[in-house]
């Protein structure tokens, strides 16, 4: 009986493909875990846990992302400056009107792992606010979202 050895991706053998999500479509969970999965590369056969063997994911619509209950008012996102006294902080919509693009970027960065790979696989995470991006050439093949 022959024995199956565990196939593991050279840094070499990476081929990464270009993926364009409609956040406008689904709900903010939704639409990050589908990004995250196409940034981790957990979709692919050849996936490897320590290669960043992940695609390049980009995002329109962000500024249309859907959110269910009072979310709109009560998610709240906080930043400090390091001073005393330098806590800010921004519901949804605040965040929505100032850059709305950040909105997407958090919750796909909390559903990713926290290792030496996170800051390369955001990289590839490109959010637009509205309908046009700037990677046409790359031509993306479109990812239908789920609701």
């Amino acid at each position: 009986m022959k024995a199956f050895k565990t196939y593991s991706q050279k840094p070499a053998e990476i081929s990464r493909e270009w993926f364009l999500v409609d956040a406008s479509t689904a709900p903010l969970g939704k639409v990050a875990v589908v990004v995250a999965d196409k940034l981790l590369g957990k979709s692919k056969p050849t996936f490897t846990p320590h290669v960043d063997n992940g695609d390049f994911v980009v995002v329109i619509n962000a500024g249309k992302v859907l959110v269910t209950g009072n979310k709109e008012l009560d998610k709240k996102y906080y930043r400090h400056s390091g001073y005393q006294g330098g806590l800010t902080e921004l519901s949804l919509a605040q965040m929505r009107a100032k850059n709305p693009a950040e909105i997407i970027e958090n919750a796909v960065r909390g559903m990713l792992p926290k290792n030496k790979l996170l800051n390369d696989r955001m990289k590839r995470l490109k959010v637009f606010a509205g309908e046009e991006h700037a990677h046409t050439a790359q031509t993306p093949k479109k990812v239908e979202v789920k609701s």
